[in-house]
């Protein structure tokens, strides 16, 4: 029986692109819906949003036990008396944005805003946020209303080790061939990852990568799954495209015919939303060899010499036990198991969540968050290194990528890393500041300094169809413009490649190769030494406030917002920071770093006349080339 099945998968294989144009269509297209302030709402239905992989069936899989209540009972323990040698997985994931996905008021908040601006968008965010609900078929009306309690535990350990490899090998379990040729046969067998085309199994299991267990006490089959140590399996989500937008000749997206599947199903051809596992496919850490780190920077936690998977970085390795009966003979200790607390750089979501939701139900303390916090900043920390060089009278700020993906990646809404810099006079007083930061307001200079940052908006045609304005938007669903990009691409980095999946540099450029970035800064008058800090932020200030004067809805929002300004409004923090003393600058009006003010200086600073951002020609450094510069050079002169 399962060899013949193999036939019917292969010849699934071929057409199940075709088939997955054939999806049947849920309800018509109807006329764009009147909102308040001369909105209009698309109106898109769940079809326009569809993409392979497990599809809703409520009685199409096992019981899905998605609630933590099956997993905490031997996977969730302390041990006082040997705490290094513990690593229980259930403890980790409770504090991460895995468990809690499905709790986040920025998700909430966004969630609202997309179903406003598109209608049953909500379905394809529902996928990724709550996929327990998605599969049981919970995840209509698209404001999540249908959810159950269970669903609430978002990311959860059964949905992830039930997951399937969309693509089989002879190492993956021999159930896949039936599972993935009856996907064939629907036409729903997914080609491409991301879009939340994870492939659940219909039949209880448990599946990890570990080929040794001795006791099973699960009560269903443990099957040993390759799958789960691969960057694959991480890139059934964190790849994130708008399948309601198809790309045009001229490199813009535009609204597909409403009430039917994207017509080709390529997620390149799709609006990009993040391309997180594009990025690293597209990377050397994606290359068989992987990275190597002599400082080890990530290979000193991942039983290994090198790094190449997401979950190296992601889900260190640690020795020890990883359920409450490790000290038993036929458990025992493990050596380099995965640690389940998947870091990212959300900084203060967590709180958020802690402070809206029973500890009960979602299984976070102060303690746990704060570790949470620690493990954060050393990641974050880990991605880049600073460089601060000096040459005449501009200091350079080089910035390198380290990560397996450009920096920032993932989420782009109101997502940023920025340099502050400080110039200081021979008694620590402070020369003039680059990228002032208000901690008070939240309020950033942006003008003076360099901002790392994707921004996307909406083009004419698209502002002229919802009655919103044309250019930079949150509009998450509507938006089909990257409007600029200059975010630092990983190691390995090629323009072809990145410009194929959507993900290269906008308004900027880099270099085959280039991994790291350079700003210069001119040194004001006085200054001896400077001081550059190089920030990252979860959630700016004008998209909290997006978020809460778009949604005419509900108070989600308006929740979002209370909890950023409660907890300090996405306090950044800091990857990486260094000083340098600037005794040898030479003088301030020496714009091309010569030793000598003349007439070269005078003219580089008429042909950069106007605004400007941390360029030599701004002698006196005030964000603008003027006639202030002009006679400052010229008092110079010589």
């Amino acid at each position: 029986m399962k060899y013949e099945i193999c036939t019917t998968f292969i010849i699934g294989l071929l057409v199940s692109t075709a088939h997955a144009q054939l999806k049947p269509n849920n309800r018509g297209g109807h006329p764009a819906l009147p909102l308040s302030g001369g909105q209009t709402q698309i109106q898109t239905t769940e079809a326009d949003f569809y993409h392979p992989g497990s599809q809703p069936d409520p009685t199409g899989y096992d019981y899905l036990v998605v609630s933590r209540f099956n997993c905490i009972n031997c996977h969730n323990f302390d041990d006082d008396n040997n705490p290094e040698q513990i690593v229980p997985p259930y403890n980790n994931w409770k504090a991460s944005m895995m468990a809690q996905s499905a709790r986040d008021p920025v998700f909430h908040a966004a969630l609202t805003i997309a179903n406003q601006d598109s209608k049953d968008a909500g379905v394809t965010c529902i996928r990724c946020h709550m996929p327990g609900g998605f599969v049981n078929a919970r995840h209509m009306p698209s404001d999540g209303s249908a959810l159950n309690s269970d669903d609430f535990d978002g990311v959860s350990c059964d949905v992830c080790h039930r997951m399937v490899d969309h693509t089989y090998s002879i190492e993956n379990p021999i159930e896949d061939v039936d599972i993935l040729a009856d996907l064939a046969d629907s036409g729903d067998l997914p080609t491409q990852l991301g879009n939340g085309s994870y492939i659940i199994d219909p039949v209880a299991s448990r599946r990890g990568p570990l080929d040794d267990v001795q006791t099973n006490m699960h009560g269903v089959d443990i099957l040993v799954s390759p799958f789960h140590s691969e960057a694959a399996f991480c890139g059934s989500c964190h790849d994130v495209s708008n399948p309601a937008l198809s790309k045009q000749d001229d490199g813009s997206y535009l609204p597909n015919a409403m009430d039917a599947p994207h017509p080709t199903m390529n997620k390149y051809d799709m609006m990009p939303e993040q391309r997180t596992y594009s990025e690293w496919l597209n990377s050397s850490f994606a290359t068989e060899e992987g990275v190597a780190f002599p400082d080890g920077r990530f290979t000193d936690n991942n039983g290994g010499a090198t790094v190449g998977s997401c979950q190296d970085c992601h889900m260190p390795k640690t020795d020890g036990g990883i359920c409450v009966f490790w000290e038993l003979e036929d458990v025992g200790s493990r050596i380099n198991t995965a640690e389940h607390s998947f870091i990212g750089s959300n900084s203060w979501v967590l709180e958020a969540v802690h402070n809206l939701y029973d500890p009960n139900e979602t299984g976070l303390s102060d303690e746990v968050i704060a570790l949470h916090s620690q493990r954060t900043e050393a990641m974050m920390q880990k991605a880049t290194d600073m460089d601060l060089s000096v040459n005449g009278s501009s200091l350079n700020v080089r910035i390198t990528n380290w990560s397996g993906h450009s920096v920032p990646t993932g989420y782009p809404e109101g997502r940023r890393m920025w340099l502050n810099v400080r110039f200081l006079d021979d008694l620590g007083e402070l020369v003039h500041e680059h990228g002032y930061y208000d901690w008070q307001t939240a309020d950033l200079s942006t003008n003076d300094t360099k901002v790392y940052e994707t921004k996307v908006g909406m083009s004419s045609e698209m502002a002229k169809m919802t009655g919103l304005e044309e250019g930079p938007s949150f509009h998450l669903v509507l938006n089909n413009v990257v409007e600029s990009d200059n975010r630092i691409p990983p190691l390995g980095f090629t323009n072809e490649a990145f410009d194929a999946i959507g993900a290269g540099p906008v308004g900027y450029s880099y270099e085959d190769g280039q991994h790291w970035d350079d700003t210069q800064f001119a040194v004001p008058a006085g200054a001896v030494q400077a001081v550059v800090t190089l920030y990252h932020q979860t959630s700016s200030k004008e998209y909290m406030e997006f978020l809460r004067d778009a949604n005419v809805t509900n108070d989600t929002g308006q929740i979002a917002y209370d909890q950023w300004e409660l907890l300090g409004k996405s306090a950044p923090i800091v990857m990486d920071s260094s000083m340098i003393d600037l005794d040898d600058t030479g003088t301030p009006g020496d714009v091309n770093g010569d030793g000598v003010i003349n007439v070269s200086d005078i003219l580089i600073i008429i042909s950069e006349w106007g605004p400007c951002s941390g360029c030599p020609a701004d002698v006196n450094q005030d964000g603008v080339v003027n006639v202030s510069d002009l006679l400052l050079a010229i008092a110079n002169w010589g």
